[in-house]
């Protein structure tokens, strides 16, 4: 099982082999990535983000105390992250976007693509923050309720119905859109 070997990584880096740090960091590298995306919508700012997590939790590996998994641990110390560097600077939200070029697809549905995100990204900027949380963990960092109850201390049912309503809202948001005939919620 993955937490358990995560465990067993977390002791052995604090019994002095901290080369298997890299082992942590390639694996969850992806998700912090991810959560940066989301929070800060821009590829240069998300990949500073995970670099600051991942030191950040180097730093206080020692207070992993292996109540929740390693995971939720760790995405626990992004989140917290992401809302502080959100709360110390209004101007998070640059608008860049920074599209990899690998297995590209072709330019009509490169178009549709990037409207439908557009339009989908609008709609969830216009969630109450707590929803726009939830859905984000939910739907894009791919953890399941508990883990997210872990990370924020919403109640899980809380989540749950945060998930629920913003669903409803943005499936009405996007009534009348292209987006409306490709959602997936």
């Amino acid at each position: 099982m993955t937490a358990q070997h995560d465990e067993y990584i977390v002791q052995q880096i604090l019994k002095g082999k901290q080369e298997l740090f890299t082992i942590i960091v390639e694996r969850y590298q992806n998700h912090i990535f991810t959560l940066g995306m989301r929070f800060f919508k821009n590829y240069d700012d998300a990949a500073d983000f995970t670099q600051e997590v991942f030191v950040k939790v180097y730093n206080n590996l020692a207070s992993f105390k292996g109540l929740a998994s390693f995971k939720s641990w760790l995405m626990k110390v992004g989140y917290n992250h992401a809302v502080n560097k959100l709360n110390t600077s209004k101007n998070n939200n640059s608008g860049e976007y920074n599209d990899s070029i690998d297995n590209c697809p072709n330019p009509e549905t490169l178009v549709m693509q990037n409207e439908l995100q557009s339009i989908l990204e609008k709609a969830i900027s216009t969630l109450p923050q707590e929803y726009r949380i939830c859905i984000d963990l939910y739907f894009y960092v791919g953890l399941p309720f508990k883990e997210i109850s872990n990370i924020t201390g919403y109640p899980v049912n809380t989540i749950k119905s945060y998930v629920f309503r913003a669903k409803q809202q943005l499936r009405h948001a996007l009534k009348g859109t292209i987006a409306e005939e490709y959602h997936e919620m």
